[in-house]
C-alpha cells in the first residue's frame, strides 16, 4: 500500500522512520516435500509445468543452470542428507508483483527447515529467502515481500539501523476487503530491473530520487496512522500521492494500460490506485468507495484487465 522499494538495503538507512505498509491476500503457494530412500533429488512445479532431477545433492550443486532455480537454490542451501521429492504450486499469476515468488520461497524454506531439522526461526528463514532470491535475480532484494507469507494480515514493516521489524496493524478486515480490488493487467513485470534502476539512482546521489523517497517514507507513516483510524478518505489520498511520487522515480513504472485502468476506475468510484511491486505490468491495487466495488470491477473488466478474486489472508505459513 505504501513505502515499497524502501525495504531494499541500504535505502531505508537514509530515510528516518522508513516503513512499508502491506497486507496478505489469499493467493497461496504450496509445497509438498517427501524424503526418498536414495540420494536422488526431484523438483517439480505444477503451475509452471516444469520438472528437473539430479542423482545427488553434489550433482545439483555442480549444475550451472536450473529449470527451477528457486527450488534448486533452496535445496542447495539446506543440503538435506537424503534424497527428496519436492512439488510446488502457486496461485499467483506470473509476474503479478504480489510477492508470488517470495511466498513460494517462504513455503519451500519452511518445509526444508523442518525436513533437515535446521532449527531456523521464521525471521532467519526470511533472511535466507531474501538472499536466495537475490542470487537468482542477481540484483538486491527487499524484505517486505516475505512478511505477508510469514504472518498474514495487515502489516507495518519497520526498517531501521537495528534491522527489520514487523508490526501488525489492527484493522477491520471485512471493511478493508469491501474497499479493495486487485487487478491483473495480463502483462508480467520485472521488479528486479525497475528496482535496480531506482536503487542505483538513489545510491549515485540523484537528489530528485532521494526527495521522492523522502516523500514516500512520509506517506507510508501517514498511511499507517490513517489505517489505524480507519480514515479511508485519507488512505485514498495517500495512495494517490504515493503513486504520483513513485512514477517519478524511473521510466517504465507505469504503462498506457495502467494509466487507462486508473482513470476508468476513478470515474467509477476508485479513490486511489498504484501498481504492485515495481510496476511496468503485473497487478494494480485499487481502493474504492464503500459500495462501489462491483461497479469499479465491471468498468475495469470492460477496459480489458482481469479482476482477481482475493480476500485478506488472516494467517501466514503453516506446516502440515
Amino acid at each position: 500500500m505504501a513505502g515499497g522499494t524502501l525495504d531494499i538495503w541500504p535505502l531505508y538507512l537514509f530515510h528516518r522512520g522508513a516503513q512499508t505498509i502491506n497486507f496478505a491476500v489469499d493467493r497461496y503457494a504450496t509445497c509438498e516435500l517427501a524424503a526418498r530412500p536414495d540420494r536422488r533429488i526431484i523438483l517439480r512445479s505444477r503451475d509452471l509445468a516444469a520438472e528437473e532431477s539430479f542423482e545427488s545433492l553434489a550433482e545439483l550443486g555442480a549444475a550451472r543452470r536450473y529449470r527451477l532455480p528457486l527450488l534448486a537454490h533452496l535445496v542447495r542451501h539446506f543440503a538435506p542428507e537424503t534424497g527428496l521429492c519436492l512439488d510446488t504450486d502457486s496461485t499467483a499469476p506470473a509476474g503479478a508483483g504480489i510477492a508470488g515468488s517470495s511466498t513460494l520461497i517462504i513455503a519451500v524454506a519452511s518445509a526444508l527447515n523442518r525436513l533437515t531439522r535446521a532449527g531456523r526461526s521464521l525471521e532467519e528463514l526470511r533472511e535466507i529467502a531474501q538472499n536466495v532470491e537475490a542470487q537468482i535475480i542477481r540484483v538486491p532484494t527487499g524484505a517486505q515481500d516475505y512478511y505477508p507469507a510469514m504472518y498474514g494480515g495487515v502489516s507495518a514493516i519497520e526498517l531501521a539501523e537495528a534491522g527489520v521489524v514487523r508490526r501488525s496493524i489492527p484493522i477491520d478486515i471485512a471493511d478493508l476487503e469491501s474497499r479493495v480490488l486487485l487487478v491483473y493487467t495480463g502483462v508480467p513485470r520485472n521488479s528486479g530491473i525497475n528496482n535496480w534502476e531506482v536503487m542505483k539512482a538513489h545510491i549515485d546521489g540523484d537528489r530528485r530520487v532521494f526527495r521522492n523517497f523522502e516523500q514516500i517514507a512520509a506517506i507510508a507513516a501517514a498511511m499507517r496512522a490513517a489505517l489505524e483510524k480507519a480514515d479511508w478518505r485519507e488512505v485514498g489520498l495517500l495512495l494517490r500521492r504515493e503513486w504520483a511520487h513513485r512514477k517519478k522515480n524511473a521510466p517504465g513504472i507505469t504503462t498506457p494500460l495502467i494509466d487507462r485502468l486508473v482513470e476508468v476506475a476513478r470515474r467509477a468510484g476508485a479513490t486511489g490506485a498504484k501498481a504492485c511491486g515495481a510496476g511496468g505490468g503485473g497487478c494494480v491495487f485499487f481502493l474504492v468507495e464503500r459500495g462501489a466495488r462491483q461497479r469499479v470491477a465491471r468498468a475495469i473488466a470492460a477496459a480489458g484487465a482481469q479482476v482477481l478474486d482475493v480476500r485478506v489472508a488472516p494467517a501466514g505459513v503453516t506446516l502440515g
